[in-house]
């Protein structure tokens, strides 16, 4: 754009926002010179009266003033309504691509819509229209905000952040006035400065499937009615408004009017980080802090299976938390595990166990590391502990070796053996149970029963999902087939954990022993105990295509 037509668009922008002010000072300026004028022509003694009346009116205009204005802002103006959001300038958020690590994938989609907004000219030339809604989908703490900051950074427009919580009212009309409020703001940033970004976070809290009733549409629908409306007049206008809507929610939660083309019709997915990603964002997050330069953060980052960006910005901070609570000057590899074990299992409890109930935690929790370590093909032992955290009396921390994005039928047999382990180490050494196998028979059924019911995973030929078909018109004997084969499932998994606990009951009543001197056992203690008897990981051994990957693992847990 020309630079004198963008100087001359700034100045119109300027006046049109604020043409109510500069009218009421002009307004003033001009009464002030006619009372100046008027009060010459008086004679001495009018003049004297009409200025010892004057701080009088005075006051009366100002608090008249005041009742005006609060009442065109309450009336005129939508009140409750009002957009009360600055823009910010591109350059203001500062945040650049390169502050964005790991999420590579969605990073890539997100500079090509960049170079659509950059360079709008030439895609018109060819007749192709500029984005005007994007959709940025994944789970919390992956980084959506913060690419939308860089979009904006690098695009060089203004960027209006909101949450669309925002517009959820209890007061009729007053969401999607603020909607209108806000494109109108964008409208004119746009005008001024060739674009405007939107951002909305959260999108779902406005966004969800509407719903229709006898009552008429709910708040939340006129709403969202309005954002369809406002977003379908961006394509009549010349000027550049880009929408960003982010939300954790699936992206079948939405309704289909807000995807439809025109509309939010580009979509970036933002997933947790893999290996390579989690390894550069932790290296990213220590360089925040003065750290142990033998950190090795590829090391960490397979600690960090399945954790976000945010997650490893939390641990990192905790971790300098630590160090500064126990008198260090910079972080090592203890504080980090140290805040990994927080985070995750939480803060250390004082609670004064009764001998036989501690004596039961360490059998029960004995129970679950022997089933994780033996059974369990994915997963390893990180720590076990009889030190109350949280609602619990003690914790076997398992962690997965590599990740994985689906469940397979020994994976989900072995979760249920390992929830029944804790069960059958009580009542194998003491002959009765606690009220701690609670939440993990819970667990155990859970499982179970989308095993036969939901993914086709029994023995019994039943395929599909039914908990899809409506209760009512489900047989009973067909539900009662499938809680049959529900039940065969937990009593299989249970017999298999009573052999091997039978079988193996030296190494757990090694292991329950340990947990009661010590409390705590670490990964390296834990192995050691294992291969003292005989008992090497299962998991190097017996996955022949990740055996060399498995054993580059262990040896590096080993190593920590």
């Amino acid at each position: 754009m020309d630079p004198t037509k963008k100087t001359y668009r700034r100045i119109k922008m300027h006046f049109l926002n604020h043409r109510t002010k500069i009218l009421i000072a002009l307004a003033a300026i001009i009464l002030i010179i006619l009372a100046i004028w008027g009060m010459m022509s008086l004679e001495s003694y009018y003049r004297n009266i009409t200025l010892a009346t004057m701080p009088l009116q005075m006051v009366m205009v100002a608090l008249n003033a005041m009742i005006f204005v609060y009442m065109y802002m309450v009336v005129l103006r939508g009140g409750f309504a009002k957009l009360d959001k600055k823009s910010i300038k591109g350059s203001e958020v500062n945040v650049r691509f390169s502050d964005v690590i790991g999420i590579d994938e969605a990073k890539q989609e997100a500079w090509e819509v960049v170079q659509l907004i950059t360079d709008h000219a030439r895609l018109k030339r060819i007749g192709g229209k500029i984005l005007r809604g994007i959709l940025m989908i994944g789970p919390p703490g992956c980084g959506k905000t913060y690419l939308a900051k860089a979009i904006a950074t690098e695009a060089g427009l203004p960027f209006i952040s909101m949450s669309a919580s925002e517009f959820v009212e209890i007061f009729v009309g007053v969401g999607a006035s603020r909607v209108r409020a806000l494109f109108k703001k964008a409208n004119s940033l746009a005008y001024g400065f060739g674009g405007c970004i939107i951002f909305i976070d959260e999108l779902d809290a406005m966004g969800k499937n509407r719903t229709f009733n006898q009552f008429g549409n709910s708040e939340t629908n006129s709403t969202q009615n309005q954002l369809l409306v406002e977003m379908d007049g961006l394509g009549s206008r010349e000027e550049n408004v880009i929408i960003i809507g982010a939300t954790n929610s699936p992206e079948e939660t939405l309704d289909p009017a807000l995807l439809r083309p025109g509309r939010f019709d580009r979509k970036v997915y933002v997933g947790k980080p893999g290996l390579e990603e989690r390894e550069k964002v932790f290296q990213y997050y220590l360089k925040k802090v003065k750290h142990d330069p033998a950190i090795d953060a590829r090391k960490l980052a397979r600690k960090a299976v399945e954790k976000s960006p945010a997650d490893i910005e939390s641990i990192v901070k905790e971790a300098a938390l630590i160090a500064t609570r126990n008198g260090k000057d910079v972080v090592t590899y203890k504080e980090i595990s140290d805040a990994i074990e927080r985070i995750e299992l939480g803060v250390k409890h004082k609670i004064k166990m009764t001998p036989r109930e501690r004596e039961m935690t360490a059998y029960h929790e004995a129970g679950h590391l022997l089933a994780t370590y033996l059974l369990h093909p994915r997963k390893d032992v990180f720590k076990a502990s009889i030190i109350p955290r949280k609602s619990s009396l003690g914790v076997v921390h398992p962690t997965s070796r590599e990740e994985w994005f689906t469940e397979d039928r020994e994976s989900l047999l072995a979760d249920i053996k390992i929830a029944l382990a804790g069960y059958v180490g009580e009542k194998i050494k003491f002959g009765t149970t606690s009220s701690g196998v609670s939440a993990d028979f819970q667990m155990a059924m859970r499982s179970a029963h989308s095993m036969v019911w939901r993914i086709g995973m029994g023995s019994n030929g039943f395929v599909g999902d039914f908990t899809s078909i409506p209760d009512e018109q489900m047989s009973e004997s067909l539900r009662e087939k499938l809680n049959n084969e529900t039940t065969k499932i937990i009593e299989k998994c249970l017999h298999d954990v009573e052999d091997l606990l039978t079988k193996e009951k030296q190494i757990h009543e090694r292991f329950a022993h340990e947990l009661l001197t010590k409390e705590e056992l670490e990964y390296d203690e834990i192995e050691a105990i294992f291969n003292e008897y005989g008992k090497p990981n299962p998991r190097i051994f017996t996955v022949e295509d990740t055996g060399a990957k498995a054993e580059g693992t262990s040896s590096d847990v080993q190593s920590e």
